[in-house]
């Protein structure tokens, strides 16, 4: 969610329990500003927040001018002070992920898990200890790249390859708001190589270098529900409760942001 319309895009996610106090709101408007200033960040947005047994994390991402490629993600606590999360590498990343238990709250906490021992090696099981701010990174990675959407153009791809907000989108209309198509996930594409050129030839380059979240599995991961009569969109993801999005047709007013544990509804495909 865009730093610089947060105050007033919370109110439209107001209703689903997502908000904030007077004093975190004013401590977010000053503290991002200066942020944004002393990292030199093209643009900041408000990524959400990840609630602890013993306390939470504040999470915003600096973007450089290309926001796909060009990101950087830092917690608060209180939401003046900012910390910038580790970059994991691929073996950090799957280490931190294997533990499933609830966040504490605490970045210097420490977790453990058991690592079997390999087949066909002897021995006896390993004790691995994960901090818990590598968790934390390793948990807003596979959100970020899992759930965070856009609408249909409004991000465009420039000749040269990078990715810029379009200036002229001017918002989904209120019928195609309504369909799971016109949201893309906001990441480099993953599915889109495997399209058939016949299904390629109906993509337009510039706005279509995305994946539409309709061909997300299971069937029926997403909600999508318009409300205010008809006056918003409103996007929840079931695989990661806890991630929201609006969009007014008509408008350029989108935005989302996750208000959960960071815990995965794994129950989710016998459910459905």
């Amino acid at each position: 969610m865009d730093a610089e319309s947060l105050l007033s895009d919370l109110d439209y996610l107001s209703a689903v329990g997502i908000t904030l106090s007077t004093e975190q709101k004013a401590s977010l408007q000053g503290s991002l500003v200066l942020l944004k200033s002393k990292e030199k960040f093209h643009s900041i947005v408000f990524w959400g927040k990840i609630s602890g047994i013993a306390g939470q994390y504040f999470i915003v991402q600096g973007r450089g001018k290309d926001p796909m490629k060009e990101r950087k993600n830092l917690y608060s606590y209180d939401c003046r002070k900012w910390a910038q999360l580790p970059v994991l590498d691929a073996t950090e990343q799957e280490k931190a992920l294997k533990v499933h238990s609830r966040f504490m709250g605490d970045a210097a906490y420490e977790a453990e898990y058991v690592e079997p021992p390999v087949k066909e090696e002897k021995g006896d099981p390993i004790n691995v200890v994960v901090r818990e701010e590598n968790r934390l990174a390793a948990i807003v990675n596979v959100i970020d790249e899992t759930v965070f959407v856009v609408p249909r153009a409004a991000y465009v791809k420039t000749a040269q390859e990078s990715v810029q907000k379009n200036g002229s989108f001017g918002g989904l209309s209120r019928a195609k708001a309504g369909l799971l198509s016109s949201y893309l996930h906001f990441r480099e594409p993953v599915l889109l190589q495997n399209k058939t050129l016949l299904q390629r030839s109906n993509l337009d380059k510039s706005i279509d270098f995305m994946d539409s979240i309709d061909e997300d599995v299971p069937n029926g991961c997403w909600s999508l529900q318009m409300v205010r009569g008809g006056d918003t969109a409103v996007l929840k993801s079931l695989w990661w409760p806890g991630y929201v999005f609006f969009h007014m047709p008509g408008t350029k007013k989108y935005g989302g942001l996750y208000w959960g544990t960071g815990q995965q509804n794994r129950d989710l495909p016998f459910m459905l």
